[in-house]
């Protein structure tokens, strides 16, 4: 019945039981972080681990229910039914809007382990959601352009050490780790001032997941690969909320992690430049999909 309601009304209805749902779980969430925190031994810090991701899954399902009662959004979604809730995998998507987190969370929910994605430092500040995600061991990240590296060449590589670093705790309990390789959002500017050679896509970087996949070693056994399209044109979060997207689509490939895609990223040049063709092989097929997902 609240499909009949103004869109509006939908979207602060919507907003207003995410941030009750995000509020009412993020309470045994900190609690549980400084029981972690005082926690002597490496068993118990796994064990509530696993518990700090059954909150989150639980809050993540809630968000899931309230969209499938107040939204309006036909979902369009194939190759999630083979996957396994007790591996690693590493998840590669095209990016386009803060709606593609939602979208992944809800496709995957409690169909892989728990989505866990690198976030810009300044998110940290972003009122209880940015302490959560700090709580759940998301790695913080900040970008440093070239002129800034000149100037204070010390932080070249802080973001490798980072991501090492991270890898190292995700190794404990199963996870999935999200890597929009893209770098940021899809716009026709950005797209523009980098000459992609991808009509629905900005160039991908290898770095990141050649960091993941050295780091996790044979962990991660599977990469998925997902294509998300907004077909009747790209949004944002808050027309989620209001109902206002009309479809969703996504497609999902699982693919295998080879031997060959396992290597020194940082040290190796010639497996940098195998791993670059192997991910633009992956975007140069994901376009051709967004083409025949977008007219069909």
């Amino acid at each position: 019945m609240y499909h009949i309601l103004p869109g509006v009304v939908r979207g602060s209805l919507s907003l207003a039981l995410f941030i009750l749902n995000t509020v009412f779980w993020c309470i045994p969430l900190f609690v549980l972080v400084a029981v972690k925190a005082a926690a002597p031994l490496e068993s118990w810090k796994r064990s509530c681990g696993r518990m700090l991701n059954a909150i989150a899954e639980n809050w993540i399902w809630v968000n899931n229910q309230s969209q499938k009662l107040i939204g309006n959004t036909r979902w369009d979604v194939q190759g999630v039914e083979t996957l396994d809730r007790s591996g690693w995998y590493l998840v590669l998507a095209n990016h386009q809007s803060w709606v593609d987190i939602a979208v992944l969370q809800r496709i995957f929910h409690r169909k892989i382990p728990f989505l866990k994605f690198f976030i810009k430092k300044e998110l940290l500040w972003l009122p209880i959601l940015g302490q959560a995600w700090w709580a759940m061991d998301f790695p913080f990240v900040k970008r440093y352009s070239k002129s800034y590296l000149q100037k204070k060449p010390h932080l070249k590589g802080r973001d490798l050490e980072i991501t090492r670093n991270a890898c190292k705790k995700f190794k404990k309990i199963p996870v999935s780790i999200i890597n929009f390789v893209e770098g940021t959002r899809f716009s026709n500017e950005k797209h523009r001032q980098q000459q992609s050679p991808f009509a629905h896509l900005l160039k991908p970087k290898a770095g990141g997941i050649g960091l993941v996949l050295g780091s996790m070693g044979e962990q991660i056994q599977h990469v998925l690969d997902v294509t998300i399209v907004y077909p009747d044109g790209t949004t944002n979060f808050w027309a989620l909320l209001c109902g206002k997207i009309r479809r969703i689509k996504v497609r999902v490939r699982s693919l295998p992690v080879s031997a060959d895609l396992r290597g020194d990223y940082s040290n190796d040049g010639h497996f940098r430049a195998g791993l670059q063709r192997w991910l633009n092989d992956i975007w140069a097929e994901k376009n051709r999909h967004i083409e025949e997902m977008m007219t069909s």
